[in-house]
């Protein structure tokens, strides 16, 4: 079994959600892909996902159900947040799981070493 940290990029723009999983890639992270919160879910269902990047403009469910659904699944998972919008608030229920607005990231995001560090630190604490 690979020592690799497991990471979960969900988005449903696939240039965004490709890059990032390369990028990731080139940095030895074991990383999966979905394009939904339910392709997600099943995922993490099968797999022992570390670090989850979720986008919140999901079809059908969003990135903030997909988290708290996820935590039900694996509460020692980690979550970043990766949203095109502004106006994104971090709900209770989420900074309760332990998500803070340091692991929230704007889109476009230029500089991808930010999930790399970000990573790393989670995996830390």
């Amino acid at each position: 079994m690979s020592s690799a940290i497991r990471v979960l990029v969900v988005d449903d723009e696939p240039s965004i959600r490709n890059s990032l999983v390369e990028f990731l890639e080139d940095f030895e992270f074991d990383v999966f892909a979905a394009d939904s919160a339910e392709n997600a879910l099943d995922l993490i269902a099968r797999f022992p996902i570390d670090v989850a990047i979720v986008d919140i403009r999901l079809p059908k469910l969003d990135g903030d159900s997909l988290i708290l659904q996820a935590y039900q699944l694996r509460p020692n998972m980690r979550f970043l947040i990766h949203t095109g919008s502004v106006e994104y608030k971090l709900d209770q229920d989420l900074r309760d799981l332990g998500v803070t607005p340091e692991h929230v990231f704007l889109k476009p995001q230029m500089n991808l070493s930010v999930f790399r560090d970000a990573i790393a630190k989670l995996m830390k604490s």
